[in-house]
């Protein structure tokens, strides 16, 4: 099936939902700016340090739905049955667009979260058994050493080899897989020179700068 030419302007939209700040809002409504605390970043592991940590799963929550749901109904509803090459483009430019929405919001001076939680949105959508494979990775990263950002970091980079290992030639996914790798090591920098220099903290410290999902 191939997308109607109009179906292209759908990125807007998902850009649009993406950029929806969900961290900082649930700050403002506990008269707190979560930028101006912790590391400064609206994402959920900042907003769990600040607010508390059923603050931070909520914002997890809303970030990952964010990438999941309307990515997941229109591959459901709009495409159903065998998608063609062109949809899966279509499919994986509205996911990107979601995640640097969400990365870069308008609403906030383009400066937003780190990615990580719409990405798994997206691939839950997409990929999920490379999401779940990934998960595995952060969640045993961090379940050992504490480092959200390590964890993170990790899965990221498993995710490009364990999605062409359960897509074989589904080079469009491939392609986003790769491409989200790049966007939450990028997002991520400052916590690899702090991982480095050896002052990344760990879950649950509240002495060190925190490190970020």
């Amino acid at each position: 099936m191939t997308p109607h030419a109009l179906c292209w302007l759908w990125p807007i939209f998902f850009y649009l939902l993406g950029s929806f700040p969900t961290g900082y809002l649930m700050g403002k409504s506990r008269g707190v700016d979560v930028r101006q605390h912790g590391s400064g970043n609206i994402g959920a592991t900042n907003v769990g340090r600040v607010l508390g940590r059923n603050w931070g799963f909520a914002a997890f929550g809303c970030d990952f739905a964010k990438g999941f749901i309307a990515l997941f109904l229109l591959r459901i509803y709009a495409f159903p049955g065998e998608i063609s090459w062109s949809v899966e483009v279509l499919l994986v430019v509205c996911g990107i667009a979601a995640i640097l929405g969400h990365n870069y919001t308008p609403w906030l001076g383009f400066k937003g979260g780190k990615g990580v939680a719409t990405s798994a949105g997206v691939l839950g959508a997409l990929v999920p058994a490379a999401l779940v494979i990934c998960f595995c990775i952060w969640a045993i990263e961090v379940l050992t050493l504490r480092f959200v950002s390590l964890g993170s970091i990790l899965a990221a980079l498993a995710l490009p080899v364990v999605t062409w290992l359960l897509y074989p030639r589904e080079w469009v996914f491939f392609g986003l897989a790769l491409l989200i790798c790049v966007l939450v090591v990028w997002s991520h920098r400052s916590n690899i020179r702090r991982l480095a220099a050896g002052t990344e903290s760990r879950l649950g410290s509240k002495l060190e700068k925190p490190d970020d999902a």
